[in-house]
């Protein structure tokens, strides 16, 4: 256990935020201690901008060493940037035979250190993560294709709140049990019946974090920290593409760990060869309690149906919706929608694929509008956004792999083209493949139609698809949702009745919905310690980020009872 000058150092650094998380989690209102701002760091011991970009560069072509974890039977690498650049970076590969029982040699002392020292430690390796956001920013930048201001943000500090947020429920879980009861049961006039009663959470075993390719830190960290902070150890399989950031990240972990006093070996690394597949592997081990997974959906049903042994968390494929029934601010829904497609060049689970527009058109602030205007001005809308080739490379980053790049090019064969994507040039990087998004017109009677837009197209691919009434977008939203998943919900409509129908389908459904969206927040944006990333009611994931469910079966409570 930690010695006791570094657990109080610890917990008087720390507590303060541990226990604002905690409000923020209680109140769902704004709050994040980390900055957003690229100048907020530089100072008490956190890289600025040149110094985080020097931190990175040193690690290309390099070993990235965690020389003291056991098992390493080789050193594999092969990352290359969605820019054009190869990164070089080679990572120890592991002997699981050898890894997975050192990795549970730590857990008593772990166990034993209780639920608060865990949670500042935690939060300890957050800190550091934190001062080196400037390098998470460029790690994440060329593992995922992101721009470098959205790697920065959702790579950075939006990553870190989520995994702030799992710590602050992971804690509020394990501590409404208290540790220790006295119970005492009158017997009239004998005596009575006294036990005193010690409880303890135990952990389940070791976590497995089965990284994605598009946020390795965001949607890496929820399940990281909520099993580190419950007790148990953490095994982070990277995507073969994006083992950067949470290679560092357990080197941070692994860090702090030792200074603490615990086995640094609570967290550990797991890269794989080429082809490898190594993640099927370990989800089947015995040793393996708990799988946290991102990604294609046929893998995490696999994970859901065989991982007999472990308590799997999945996020996985969706087909998001928004309905376009009127509006009264009718430019502000086209820059609303605009920016939502075209972030990130839509590889993010939650970006609106398919757009529900009556065929007879919509009520605005500027008249009626046809079917066809509103898909017309939402094309123009696109353009006028990402005109400019700069502000289009700010925004759109780079294509993450070749199955996205062929999915578009495939996407316009699917019906008329409202908007044809187009190729962006890169003056910093001419090898990245930068596209902008393009708009399909589907119709949603025809049964040839519903084959395209009822199947995610993961990438910068929308589909507008003509519906009959407002209340047959409200079934179809439905039926989308129950049969193929959705991260996210939107709609814009100025009739009380048509929202109500549409709210009344969501809470059915379990969907996150947002309504009316025209100013600076979006659809496929989520704020840790207010909303909900996911709901884990409806196929896209059968979990949410974050909630009480994440984090309370991570370990089950161990009463010992002895008479007093």
């Amino acid at each position: 256990m930690a010695a006791e000058p570094t657990a109080h150092a610890l917990l008087q650094k720390h507590r303060p935020t541990l226990d604002q998380a905690l409000e923020a989690i209680r109140t769902r209102a704004y709050w994040s201690p980390h900055p957003e701002h690229p100048k907020a760091y530089g100072e008490n011991g956190s890289l600025d901008a040149a110094a985080g970009k020097a931190a990175f560069d040193a690690l290309l072509g390099n070993r990235l060493d965690l020389a003291d974890q056991p098992g390493i039977d080789d050193w594999v690498g092969g990352e290359v940037s969605p820019y054009g650049i190869e990164l070089g970076v080679t990572y120890p590969h592991p002997d699981i035979d050898v890894l997975l029982p050192a990795m549970r040699a730590g857990q008593r002392a772990w166990r034993d250190a209780g639920a608060e020292l865990r949670a500042v430690v935690c939060l300890e390796i957050l800190k550091r993560i934190s001062d080196r956001t400037h390098q998470f920013a460029h790690a994440v930048m060329h593992t995922s294709g992101q721009a470098f201001m959205m790697a920065f943000q959702a790579g950075g500090p939006h990553a870190q709140d989520r995994g702030l947020e799992a710590v602050a429920y992971a804690y509020a879980e394990q501590v409404r049990t208290p540790e220790q009861a006295e119970w005492t049961k009158p017997q009239g006039k004998r005596d009575p019946l006294v036990l005193t009663k010690r409880f303890t959470a135990v952990p389940r075993g070791i976590g497995l974090v089965i990284g994605c390719n598009t946020f390795p830190t965001w949607n890496g960290y929820p399940g990281l920290f909520a099993s580190l902070a419950t007790g148990n150890a953490v095994l982070v399989k990277p995507h073969p593409r994006a083992v950067l950031p949470l290679a560092l990240t357990v080197r941070i972990a692994r860090d702090v760990l030792a200074e603490a006093g615990f086995d640094p070996n609570l967290v550990a690394l797991a890269a794989e060869r080429p082809g490898e597949g190594i993640a099927k592997t370990l989800a089947l081990r015995p040793e393996i309690r708990i799988i946290d997974y991102t990604g294609s959906t046929a893998f995490g049903d696999w994970l859901e149906t065989s991982a007999h042994q472990a308590q799997v968390y999945t996020e996985k494929a969706g087909v998001n919706t928004v309905i376009v029934h009127s509006t009264d601010d009718y430019q502000g829904m086209l820059s609303n929608l605009a920016f939502s497609l075209s972030l990130y060049s839509g590889q993010m689970c939650t970006t609106p694929q398919n757009l529900l527009i009556p065929r007879d058109g919509i009520a605005t602030d500027q008249g009626h509008k046809s079917f066809d205007e509103v898909t017309a001005d939402l094309a123009r809308a696109v353009d006028g956004l990402l005109g400019d080739d700069t502000r289009a490379n700010a925004l759109l980053g780079a294509i993450v792999n070749p199955d996205v790049k062929a999915r578009l090019e495939a996407a316009a064969g699917l019906g008329e083209v409202a908007l044809a994507s187009r190729e962006v040039a890169n003056p910093e990087f001419p090898d990245a493949v930068v596209r902008t998004p393009v708009i399909v017109k589907l119709d949603g009677a025809k049964p040839d139609d519903e084959a395209a837009y009822m199947s995610e197209c993961f990438g910068p691919v929308s589909f507008a698809v003509a519906v009959d009434s407002a209340a047959d977008a409200v079934e179809l939203l439905r039926r989308t949702v129950r049969e193929k998943g959705a991260m996210t919900v939107g709609a814009y409509t100025t009739d009380a009745a048509t929202e109500q129908a549409v709210e009344e389908a969501c809470l059915e459904e379990a969907a996150q919905l947002s309504l009316n969206l025209t100013g600076g927040v979006y659809v496929n944006q989520t704020a840790a310690f207010s909303d909900f990333h996911g709901s884990g009611g409806n196929p896209a994931a059968n979990a949410a980020l974050t909630d009480s469910a994440f984090v309370a079966n991570r370990f089950r409570m161990v009463e010992v009872r002895r008479e007093a």
